[in-house]
């Protein structure tokens, strides 16, 4: 199998796609107005303590106020301590509105939530999470030999020994990608982090205004610090100024990824040349056909996403079971995949096709297993119930991919989705870097509606410019009011 990591970028939005066999996998956006919030230490003042729920509000510096509740808060001193040992909790010996704190950011804004915080602060590194004030040590659950894992821990242990404290106690979790590290490797992942928490002590005690003190890495310095090379075949960039950046942050912290990384100088657009586009626009409709006739139906809402599976055309060669038994099989290699490109969180339903035979129940539930083993976020799954129900649970830190790429449709009341203004923006954007590719033109026309002409022209208007630069080339607008929020035209003239 071949696996590949694509890094398309614009001047407003980063987008890494995991290719598999050119079978898109997995797909990660980030733009440059909502970048994620996720592991971003800030100071934060209480707002609001609220006693009946054991949770407070806490302003840091945004549009949204975050939320802690009282199990994501560390107790102070020891009578605090001694009281919830013997449980007796109350968050208002913790917190009163208006005092300072320092909280990082367990997962982002979704919907009306503004972010969910904790007092636990960590930093990670590619092999090691650094927790202060913890005495914890622990090891990724995705290293399953125990052999490894007790090595890993007497090498991290005499890694820890000749390193100073900085803060007493300190707790570690080892990576997934730490598997073979030896004590140099370790030595050097913990002086790191130690340095980068003592910048982040010496902010959090000398800062007194609410804000940031100290930002994750952006998506694509993230993305090659969490990459196994083992697994990937090659990584490709569309930016040379980011194939740099890339290369020099290799040499440094992941020198094994360093010969990996291939600039890309195509003429057609990276996302479009490996099908990733079409597969972005299919990720986001309800219903996804099967290779054997049958279909999937998603629907999702705030608390809960439920998934129909459907024989649909499919008749099967052999009888109605073995039928229904293949197209579960299919479903559940579809579905598995559908959650990571859709980034689906919280509670999931399956409703496979009911199945008499136990031993397929067991088959189709093992496939499942199987196909959701590669997925990073943290999963729990349940058993096939006798009605064909498989209930799973899918941590969410951030926005699925319908949150960040749609908005609710005003036209029917929010029954549907369409591309926001902003999206589509940037959908015009590559068609016009493609289209000035392929064309030889004087200028270039864009026909679009009131809304979306407006944003080029206004909030956009720089990245407009930026453009015309680069393809030099004029581009003019036209307001077609006839046109809905997604119909767009590039007309070379």
């Amino acid at each position: 199998m071949t696996t590949e990591v694509l890094i398309n970028i614009t001047p407003s939005e980063t987008r890494v796609a995991r290719v598999d066999n050119g079978v898109l996998q997995e797909i990660n956006i980030e733009r440059a107005q909502k970048r994620g919030l996720v592991g971003n230490i800030y100071k934060g003042k209480v707002v609001r303590v609220l006693p009946g729920m054991q949770a407070a509000f806490i302003d840091i510096g945004r549009d949204k106020a975050g939320f802690i509740h009282i199990n994501d808060l560390r107790p102070r001193g020891e009578e605090t301590v001694d009281r919830w040992a013997s449980g007796e909790r109350d968050i208002r010996d913790l917190l009163r509105e208006g005092d300072l704190l320092a909280v990082q950011v367990l997962k982002d804004p979704i919907g009306t939530k503004g972010p969910r915080l904790t007092t636990f602060l960590s930093v990670s590194s590619r092999y090691l999470v650094f927790m202060p004030k913890t005495d914890h040590i622990g090891i990724s659950q995705r290293i399953e030999d125990e052999a490894e894992r007790e090595r890993l821990r007497r090498e991290l242990l005499a890694a820890i020994a000749i390193h100073e404290v900085v803060e007493a106690p300190s707790g570690y979790i080892i990576r997934t990608l730490a598997e073979g590290i030896g004590r140099e490797g370790m030595s050097a992942e913990i002086a790191f982090l130690h340095r980068l928490w003592a910048y982040i002590k010496d902010k959090i005690a000398t800062s007194s205004e609410i804000g940031r003190l100290y930002e994750d890495l952006p998506l694509t310095l993230r993305t090659l610090r969490d990459l196994d090379p083992s697994a990937i075949d090659r990584i490709r960039v569309d930016s040379e100024e980011v194939f740099d950046l890339l290369h020099r942050f290799t040499e440094y912290f992941s020198s094994d990824i360093h010969g990996l990384i291939d600039m890309y100088q195509g003429e057609r657009p990276l996302f479009s040349l490996y099908g990733v586009e079409d597969e972005i626009s299919r990720a986001l409709e309800r219903r996804v056909n099967l290779k054997s006739g049958g279909y999937l139906v998603f629907d999702q809402n705030e608390a809960m996403t439920t998934i129909d599976v459907n024989t649909g055309s499919y008749t099967g060669r052999h009888n109605l079971e073995q039928t229904i038994f293949k197209t579960n099989v299919e479903a559940a290699n579809a579905i598995a995949r559908q959650i990571r490109l859709r980034n689906i969180g919280g509670i999931i339903i399956v409703d496979f096709i009911d199945m008499q035979d136990p031993e397929h129940r067991r088959q189709v539930l093992r496939a499942f297993e199987n196909a959701l083993a590669g997925d990073r976020a943290k999963l729990t799954i349940s058993g096939v119930s006798q009605l064909g129900l498989v209930e799973l649970t899918r941590k969410r830190t951030s926005e699925s991919l319908q949150q960040q790429l749609c908005e609710p449709c005003g036209v029917c009341k929010g029954r549907g989705y369409l591309k926001s203004a902003e999206t589509v923006t940037f959908e015009i954007f590559r068609e016009i870097l493609r289209e000035a590719r392929t064309y030889e033109c004087d200028k270039i026309l864009v026909m679009a509606c009131h809304g979306v002409v407006d944003r080029l022209l206004a909030e956009n208007a720089t990245d407009v410019a930026d453009l015309e630069a680069f393809i030099r080339r004029p581009i003019e607008f036209r307001v077609e009011n006839l046109y809905s929020q997604e119909q767009f035209d590039i007309v070379p003239l």
